[in-house]
């Protein structure tokens, strides 16, 4: 599977969504590079451990999707790509599809 790190424009939208790096104390790795390594990761399924070092610590990486995914920073990006999409039209709910299981439940005796 080839991967592609975020082009330019990817992340122009993407950093925006993103918390600010803290006033004091120490800075954040880069977060663009960071972001690339999260997605190196899931793409190609491998263990953080293995992730390429050009992305930084695998630590840092599992760290701040864990911390990101918590604090719903996720969420929002994914919030404001799905607005942006609908208002291009990309998007539409004009078109349904619905997937269901149905699972028998069993039936208790009550006591």
């Amino acid at each position: 599977m080839k991967f592609e790190e975020l082009s330019d424009s990817q992340w122009k939208f993407i950093r925006f969504h993103l918390p600010p790096q803290p006033r004091v104390g120490r800075k954040r790795a880069d977060d663009r590079k960071t972001i690339n390594g999260i997605l190196f990761v899931l793409m190609t399924g491998c263990r953080w451990r293995d992730v390429p070092h050009c992305y930084g610590s695998y630590v840092t990486l599992w760290r701040r999707l864990k911390r990101w995914s918590e604090g719903g920073v996720w969420d929002r990006v994914l919030s404001a790509l799905q607005e942006c999409a609908y208002l291009e039209g990309k998007l539409s709910l004009s078109v349904v599809s619905v997937d269901s299981t149905l699972v028998d439940s069993k039936k208790v005796a009550s006591s």
